[in-house]
């Protein structure tokens, strides 16, 4: 555990010494696209955060490959670099993408031959383990359609969700953590050592995420652009595939016994099939139902709207860093609620935990739906938008006193004091004025 804690505190430094450079550099090339109609922020932001991420995990990597406990990984397994040479490659599409804007079949296609590297070079799913039939082994052109179809879901479920300030890397990092978290239980508590590969590309997902972090989270400095969320989306994707389809169910002894201590026995074996998809869970639903929505539309799969779910929160009332932390909140219930349940299926408590943490998050959802008004007695106390109004003054001043008033009072920028992302913003002239007023 300490070296992998060692590999993610390098990871996330490097990650957050490189950021401001990175930033410099996409101001200096112009990596600074205009405003979208699609974009929350209403200020160009340079992106290419992504360069800082990789080369984040080249380190990651490169201080792995020389710790004692770690490095047997590089020795006796050809996944770290398979998954450097897949990344390399979406990396740099990425990059290519945040300053020309390349066509959307181009990123796909380059999504696909990511894929293929890392199968080539041995990091591909040789067998699932079905419940009620064990383990099946896959034909290679079966291992790698699934190998290439579950890269291109969860890279594109992760670029989907990159919408605000954030975001993305927050919500691949509590899925990393929680990965984490089940790979090295079935790495240190099972002794299995395949599971070490999908530890360490977990570990340093995590550095990356939590080393871009500070410079993403609202107001951003900095996007990771597709050069970003592509990478992470990939090495995420590695992780599962690591772990699903390179761990034999039969090191793990579990089809013995009776039948029902043999379904709880597999348990550990049989999530990884669900693990992945509970992590991108959100991210996932947002791709379906944004294809379903354009498709119904009869516009492209590919084309842009604001009808993803974090505009969707945006638009009920919530402000910009709520909707993140409501995305983050679900992310987390979600993948840390199926790690609990491998671990002690037999628990109630776990399922009613989970039960009381989804009625939160609804009540959290709805909470701009309903505003409620505290009593007098509190009205000073409470924030501004839960106290009473008080009833309009009666004025008996001109209309033309009115308008020149009006003209005079200096206008308030939205966002300084907690307005939603989505709207009205005023234009200032001197923006060090507005910021002053927070």
């Amino acid at each position: 555990m300490r070296d992998y804690l060692l590999t993610l505190c390098v990871t996330a430094a490097v990650t957050y010494l490189l950021t401001g450079p990175v930033r410099k550099f996409a101001i200096a090339t112009g990596a600074m696209p205009e405003i979208r109609a699609r974009d929350v922020h209403r200020e160009p932001t340079p992106r290419l955060g992504g360069i800082a991420m990789f080369f984040g995990l080249c380190a990651g990597l490169l201080v792995a490959d020389h710790l004692q406990n770690l490095n047997s990984v590089f020795e006796q397994s050809n996944e770290p670099r398979a998954l450097l040479s897949g990344a390399a490659l979406i990396w740099l599409i990425g990059v290519l993408d945040d300053k020309f804007e390349l066509d959307a079949l181009i990123k796909l296609g380059a999504q696909m031959i990511s894929a293929g590297v890392m199968v080539a070079q041995g990091l591909t799913i040789l067998w699932l383990p079905i419940p009620g039939v064990g383990t099946v082994a896959l034909t290679p052109w079966q291992g790698t359609l699934l190998t290439v179809a579950l890269v291109v879901l969860t890279i594109n479920a992760v670029n989907f969700v990159d919408g605000l300030d954030g975001l993305a890397a927050g919500m691949v990092c509590i899925a990393a953590a929680a990965f984490f978290l089940y790979a090295y239980r079935l790495w240190y508590g099972y002794t299995i050592e395949a599971a070490a590969p999908a530890t360490l590309f977990a570990a340093i997902l995590m550095g990356m995420c939590l080393g871009f972090l500070p410079h993403n989270m609202h107001p951003a400095r900095i996007f990771m652009g597709d050069s970003g969320s592509m990478l992470i989306g990939l090495i995420l994707a590695a992780s599962a595939i690591s772990i699903t389809g390179q761990v034999d169910p039969d090191a793990l002894k579990i089809f013995e016994g009776s039948t029902r201590q043999a379904t709880h026995a597999a348990l550990p074996v049989f999530i990884p099939l669900v693990l992945p998809l509970t992590i991108i869970a959100i991210p996932m639903a947002d791709l379906v139902l944004a294809i379903v929505r354009r498709t119904w539309k009869g516009q492209s799969p590919f084309a842009a709207d604001r009808g993803h779910l974090h505009h969707r929160l945006l638009e009920i009332g919530h402000s910009h860093s709520r909707a993140v932390l409501i995305m983050y909140f679900w992310s987390a219930l979600i993948a840390f609620g199926t790690l609990a349940y491998s671990v002690h299926s037999t628990s109630m408590w776990i399922v009613l935990g989970v039960v009381a943490l989804s009625a939160i998050g609804l009540v959290l959802l709805l909470l701009p739906r309903f505003t409620p008004r505290a009593p007098r007695w509190a009205q000073s106390v409470v924030p501004p938008r839960y106290r009473r109004r008080k009833p309009a003054a009666v004025t008996t001043e001109s209309p033309d006193s009115v308008e020149s008033a009006e003209e005079e009072r200096e206008p308030v920028p939205a966002g300084v004091n907690g307005a939603t992302a989505i709207g009205h913003r005023s234009r200032f002239t001197d923006r060090s004025k507005a910021g002053a007023r927070g």
